[in-house]
């Protein structure tokens, strides 16, 4: 099965994130999409990250009905910070019947040469990208595993809304309305 991974701290996740990881699903190839929960991105502070676990449980309310979407953990296990190519690997021995492909924004494309062994996933992965504000580029125009996806702008951020939570703002109809319950009556992202 070819499967498209979505690797993201998902802090919170929200409907930007679920339109998007939905719409590559129903528009390409991929028979699913697994939402991959970095525990730690090292290119990211991890002092502002909710709990792991807690993350997990807001994504798989926020897809408890679609079977296409799936939430994954699997770097919860691996060494941090985790590294892209070393999960693609361990996942690959771990599930061989699959081909895994990566989904990205074009901002993430563009400090691609920053990862670990980023020419391995260049070369061995493709990566489907949507265009981010600011980051229309392609860094690596002769790639031939790099996919564009036409998808419209979505200006949602799992920042804006930490922000508008701490704030005192209801963020309900930015995140799914289980998740929105969720983090309301569990007071998270109040500091």
């Amino acid at each position: 099965m070819k499967i498209g991974l979505f690797f993201g701290s998902f802090n919170p996740i929200h409907t930007g994130h679920l339109m998007l990881a939905n719409f590559i699903r129903e528009t390409t190839d991929l028979r699913q999409v697994w939402l991959v929960i970095s525990p730690h991105n090292p290119l990211k502070e991890k002092k502002n990250l909710l709990n792991e676990y807690d993350r997990l449980h807001l994504i798989r309310l926020a897809i408890e009905n679609n079977y296409n979407l799936r939430a994954c953990s699997i770097e919860f296990n691996l060494p941090q910070p985790n590294y892209t190519i070393d999960t693609l690997t361990y996942l690959h021995e771990k599930y061989p019947q699959h081909e895994f492909c990566l989904i990205m924004g074009s901002d993430n494309l563009l400090s691609l040469h920053k990862w670990k062994n980023y020419e391995q996933i260049l070369k061995r992965y493709s990566i489907y990208v949507y265009k981010r504000r600011g980051s229309e580029q392609n860094p690596f125009p002769d790639c031939r595993n790099i996919i564009w996806m036409d998808f419209p702008f979505i200006d949602i951020s799992a920042s804006f809304i930490r922000e508008q939570i701490r704030a005192g703002v209801s963020m309900e109809y930015f995140v799914p309305e289980r998740v929105w319950e969720y983090i309301r009556d569990n007071r998270l992202y109040r500091d």
